[in-house]
């Protein structure tokens, strides 16, 4: 364990307190419409069923000799979501953390080149080519009551999810309440991107060479693979399975 003092010491405070993935996630909140899930809302199912990449990953670290919590840090690559892997690994297992977020963050921003081979191998050209029809129009008031209702189930079954869901859907509330423009112009960009800044300089900042270079964190990288990819595909074929269930109204790439 090291002891960062001086400036860094103290910005990487925002990580040791878990600060910086909840200000992320009001940023994300604020720049988020739920309009297409409120309208469908058989969507959430896709997200459920892409949710098998993090298993995959899980018990594919386990079986590369990691021991739980750090599997349990390594499958939520799996997510896709660069804030909540920090979160996670920081609680679970704080000495993954630079392996951890630079397979995240990489892996979220090659989407674009993991996904399309994906979804040409599970999909054909007919499905590829459904245009879905136009969703019914979502009123202001379900686009405001849905967060509210969101944080309330979500902290009442699961409290640990407080931190992140209560910020993702209090960004959300602002955005889709109209009546803050400047605090919702603060939290979907400058402080999203300051905050974004200050992430990775702390994990560029605790990228210890020794423990950073090593086999470990080759696993890592493969297991995020593993687990980007898993998550496409299950929710590419769940997208198929409710393709044939609504005879041919979803378009099943929506399940990348």
């Amino acid at each position: 364990t090291y002891e960062y003092k001086g400036l860094l010491g103290v910005i990487y405070l925002g990580v040791k307190y878990e600060i910086y993935p909840c200000l992320i996630f009001l940023g994300i909140g604020a720049t988020t419409d739920f309009g297409p899930l409120i309208a469908n809302k058989k969507t959430m199912l896709l997200g459920a069923a892409a949710q098998i990449g993090i298993f995959a990953a899980f018990f594919g670290a386990i079986l590369l000799g990691f021991n739980s919590f750090e599997a349990g840090s390594i499958g939520i690559i799996g997510g896709a979501d660069g804030p909540t892997a920090i979160l996670t690994t920081s609680t679970l297992a704080d000495h993954l953390l630079p392996a951890i977020s630079v397979a995240a963050y990489s892996y979220m921003a090659l989407v674009p080149f993991i996904q399309p081979p994906i979804i040409r191998l599970l999909t054909t050209k007919k499905e590829r080519l459904i245009k879905m029809e136009q969703l019914r129009s979502v009123s202001k008031t379900e686009k405001i009551l849905f967060p509210i209702i969101v944080t309330l189930v979500v902290v009442l079954i699961l409290p640990s999810c407080a931190p992140l869901i209560g910020m993702l859907m209090l960004g959300n509330l602002i955005k889709e309440s109209g009546v803050v423009p400047n605090l919702l112009n603060a939290a979907s960009n400058a402080i999203l991107y300051i905050v974004t800044i200050l992430l990775g300089v702390c994990v560029g900042a605790t990228s210890y060479g020794p423990t950073f270079l090593a086999l470990d964190t080759l696993k890592i990288i493969l297991l995020g693979v593993i687990a980007f990819s898993c998550a496409t595909a299950a929710g590419v074929l769940f997208g198929k399975i409710m393709c044939v269930a609504t005879k041919g109204k979803i378009n099943p790439m929506i399940g990348a």
